[in-house]
């Protein structure tokens, strides 16, 4: 087996899915933005360790278990999506703050961490995507060290690309320029958060297949 071209199939792949903007990219934004770059950095943490156990579970055999039991893949992207629109509702529903950059007071570590990790977690599309290219990319006679090492280069692409993103969000210049918009975008989140969790509705009796 060329191990080389297995790496760059699941790559050429997993890398454009990664940086196109999605739940886990609008978290990240969203606290690097109204909390600075520690609690981007911490959100960016939690999202790199959700598609670190999704590369996982998916290397272990996710797929076959979606595949196999329908209903657990209709429960997950229901929970995921409501999951999606609870959190849009609650960001449109929050008042207009303005938030002093030198005394903002950022979330706890767990609590920042947590966030990112959930939104992944409750992220179906990150779900369909392990199981249909990376649980199909390995056989029964794949290495271990090469499945440790897709999911090693899983966690560190996401921590790298989410962290420019951080860095680049929190500054100061941007926050400063963002300032007075900031409880729009956070409505313009919150639509985004909604829409994606009811395109995951609609999407919950769709069966994946093996």
């Amino acid at each position: 087996m060329d191990y080389a071209l297995v790496l760059i199939s699941v790559f050429a792949i997993f890398i454009p899915a990664l940086i196109l903007p999605g739940p886990d990219f609008v978290a990240v934004v969203r606290s690097s933005m109204t909390y600075g770059t520690r609690a981007g950095l911490l959100t960016t943490l939690g999202v790199s360790l959700g598609l670190c156990l999704y590369a996982t579970l998916s290397l272990l055999g996710l797929s076959a278990i979606l595949v196999q039991y329908q209903w657990l893949t209709w429960a997950v992207r229901v929970l995921g999506g409501s999951y999606l629109i609870f959190l849009g509702i609650k960001l449109l529903r929050a008042r207009p703050q303005e938030i002093d950059l030198d005394q903002a007071s950022p979330p706890s570590r767990h609590r920042a961490v947590l966030f990112g990790f959930l939104v992944t977690l409750t992220n179906p599309k990150a779900i369909v995507l392990f199981a249909s290219v990376f649980a199909t990319a390995v056989t029964a006679s794949t290495p271990a060290w090469l499945m440790g090492l897709m999911i090693g280069l899983v966690t560190a692409s996401s921590l790298t690309w989410y962290s420019c993103v951080s860095l680049f969000m929190s500054s100061g210049p941007v926050m400063r320029r963002f300032q007075r918009a900031r409880h729009w975008i956070e409505r313009a989140a919150g639509l985004c958060f909604i829409g994606l969790g009811g395109k995951v509705l609609a999407d919950a009796g769709r069966p994946i297949s093996s």
